[in-house]
């Protein structure tokens, strides 16, 4: 039998090739640093960023660069908004200054009120997901891991599912099932009855719960998930409020 076609050629080391790629450091230019560690987190957090944003030089650094390009999402919030934004641009990199790390983690310690607050919810998921690689305790790599698996794999099933047409709260007509095997020969997902969305978000919500830092983030975003109708989990369960339905009326 033959082989089908793989999707990436060449894994896993063409995947790496290109992750690393994406993972240049981010240079600084003459007079340029993150903030010391010691930084006035006060003072940051009643500091608005800038109106304008001053023009970029030609042969500007990463730094700057990714400065200027975080600058319209965080416009109207704070310098220490936009300062969260640039250690989580430079921790995402193969190497960073040494500070970062620590820096990250007082910000989040010291002042997660205040960015809740003011970040959109996107940022609050790059934010959790920083814990992965920078996180204080195994507790809190392990939680935001798993979190950026989860925020991931919504993000690319939720974006190809724009493409059928359907509106993200609109849940899939029952009759229109295609009748064909999962990947990988999973077994199909018993609708009426399967608590496979339960199992998945269940712990990790427990786990959410009893993590210190960020932990009590991952409990605001789970929360989120839990109220946004345009979500899998809220389509499937309408999906299978309606199985039930069907099924108990044929009961009768």
């Amino acid at each position: 039998m033959t082989q089908p076609a793989a999707t990436y050629a060449d894994a896993p080391e063409s995947l790496i090739s290109q992750w690393e790629k994406r993972r240049g450091p981010l240079g600084f230019a003459a007079g340029e640093a993150l903030p010391p560690l010691d930084v006035d987190l006060n003072r940051l957090a009643q500091h608005p960023i800038a109106a304008e944003l001053a023009e970029i030089p030609q042969g500007a650094s990463g730094n700057r660069r990714k400065q200027a390009e975080l600058y319209p999402d965080l416009i109207g919030n704070s310098a220490l908004a936009m300062l969260n934004g640039l250690l989580i641009a430079h921790l995402r990199k193969r190497s960073f200054p040494d500070h970062a790390p620590a820096l990250f983690l007082r910000i989040w310690q010291e002042q997660a009120d205040q960015l809740i607050s003011e970040l959109s919810t996107r940022w609050l998921i790059s934010a959790l997901i920083t814990f992965g690689d920078h996180g204080e305790t195994p507790e809190q790599q392990s939680l935001a891991r798993e979190m950026a698996m989860l925020f991931s794999l919504m993000k690319l099933y939720e974006f190809e599912r724009l493409f059928s047409g359907t509106a993200p709260e609109k849940p899939f007509e029952l009759r229109d099932r295609v009748k064909t095997s999962l990947p990988m020969d999973m077994p199909p997902f018993a609708l009426a009855t399967g608590g496979l969305d339960i199992n998945l978000l269940a712990p990790l919500w427990q786990r959410a719960c009893t993590v210190p830092v960020a932990g009590p983030l991952a409990c605001l975003l789970l929360d989120r998930l839990n109220h946004d109708p345009r979500t899998l989990f809220c389509r499937i369960n309408a999906m299978r409020e309606k199985r039930r339905f069907q099924i108990e009326k044929r009961k009768k």
